[in-house]
């Protein structure tokens, strides 16, 4: 059995082959962060017959069973990363939509201060940085 038919039963999920290609493009792409139009430009490049719709469906049933988190961007972009256990932050570039991912632990830290000096206990919490990346820095040059 696969590992990708592993993840899937283990989120309740029936094993079909959409799902499993579109977990594939996940696991294996460069770019960790994904947009769904992405996947679907995947998929046709793989000579994969999915059709956007199915991509949109699946990647929702993914993230209902938590095997990916969907990052809503300012603009109504959306990019979906496999469920990571290692916390981490983005900075997304307002141009060209790049996205990063980065780790700070002074900022981790301030934020439990901050959380502490109000009374909260923090359960979740997500940032966006957003900017110009070098390369579009370099284009208005």
């Amino acid at each position: 059995m696969t590992t990708e038919n592993k993840e899937l039963r283990k989120a309740g999920l029936k094993v079909t082959l959409p799902r499993v290609k579109i977990l594939q493009i996940l696991e294996n792409s460069a770019n960790k962060h994904l947009s769904a139009e992405d996947v679907y430009k995947a998929l046709i490049e793989a000579e994969e017959e999915v059709g956007l719709a199915t991509v949109y469906r699946v990647l929702t049933q993914f993230e209902s069973a938590g095997l990916v988190m969907r990052h809503h961007f300012e603009g109504g972009h959306s990019i979906f990363e496999l469920t990571s256990v290692d916390h981490h932050d983005h900075i997304v570039c307002n141009k060209c939509g790049q996205v990063d991912e980065f780790f700070d632990e002074l900022i981790e830290e301030q934020q439990e201060k901050i959380a502490a000096k109000y009374g909260f206990k923090i359960t979740d919490h997500s940032m966006y940085l957003y900017g110009i990346c070098k390369n579009c820095q370099s284009e208005a040059d």
